[in-house]
């Protein structure tokens, strides 16, 4: 190996190595001083759980966390759903009226600035009331918002697992006496269930931080954890704050860990049915 490819890779490397420090040092930092014993930040005085204690009594932050879990559940499973039937529409149908008009709404929340959407949904909700008197501001109105941008990511998720898909499945399935709806539930779900979960870890996780939206459609009695965050962190940093945040990384952390087992299970054992269905055709 010459002096100029060791000098590459190790230069590759170097650069990747800096920029995983600098996406994850943040994180490692906040970690580490949630048991801080000290309320003041970079300054380290010893270890303790007492911010975690703390934590346990904070009614506010524990309400907080409880909703956003709540609605990130719910705009999870509202938007892959959602998202799902405007993919596989996008797909199989590439002919119909308004077709151009519903890719460009589907992908619209994608690029357009949460602040403008977040300020469209409440005039929309605001005129909606003062007609219909219906819905006031709060977990339904911060569930619709999340739905509508969450949609937009699950539809390109499914979309493109869709699209890798062989259509001679369905043909075949369609040949042996399956109606269209049965194709889809018997065929296409099976075939795409880790897109579909992807889809939902990806939409969970944008609910559950988001800010933007949250604030521009909650109301009283509806504030969810990143807005209680993000209002403590205005007026100082408050150690109890990184507790949160690091009890939040531990979550999400398990849930990819667990996905990742699972998925490459999967994979396994498809392997496995491919090439005992392999062996069993050359028999």
């Amino acid at each position: 190996m010459t002096g100029r490819t060791l000098l590459q890779r190790w230069f590759g490397r170097g650069w990747l190595s800096l920029g995983y420090l600098f996406l994850y040092l943040p994180i490692i930092v906040l970690i580490v001083f949630s048991f801080n014993s000290s309320r003041q930040d970079m300054v380290w005085t010893g270890f303790s759980l007492r911010w975690y204690q703390e934590l346990m009594s904070d009614s506010e932050i524990i309400a907080g966390f409880g909703l956003s879990l709540k609605i990130a559940f719910m705009s999870a499973t509202s938007s892959v759903v959602l998202g799902t039937f405007a993919a596989f529409a996008l797909v199989n149908y590439q002919r119909f009226r308004g077709r151009t008009l519903f890719s460009s709404m589907v992908s619209a929340p994608l690029v357009m600035p949460e602040v403008i959407i977040g300020l469209s949904l409440l005039l929309m909700l605001v005129s909606l009331q003062k007609v219909f008197g219906f819905p006031e501001r709060g977990v339904f109105t911060i569930w619709l918002g999340h739905t509508l941008l969450g949609m937009a990511y699950a539809a390109v998720v499914v979309q493109s697992r869709l699209q890798e898909m062989s259509k001679s499945l369905a043909e075949a399935a369609m040949d042996l006496g399956c109606r269209a709806h049965q194709v889809f539930f018997l065929v296409t779900l099976p075939n795409i269930t880790q897109a579909l979960a992807s889809a939902w870890l990806l939409t969970f996780t944008l609910s559950l931080d988001d800010v933007v939206l949250s604030a521009f459609l909650s109301g009283p009695g509806s504030t969810t954890m990143p807005l209680v965050i993000f209002s403590r962190a205005r007026l100082g940093l408050d150690p109890r704050v990184n507790a949160i945040a690091a009890l939040t990384i531990l979550v999400v952390t398990i849930a990819v860990i667990v996905y990742a087992v699972m998925l490459a299970r999967s994979e396994r054992r498809r392997r496995r049915q491919m090439s005992a269905a392999y062996t069993r055709d050359q028999e």
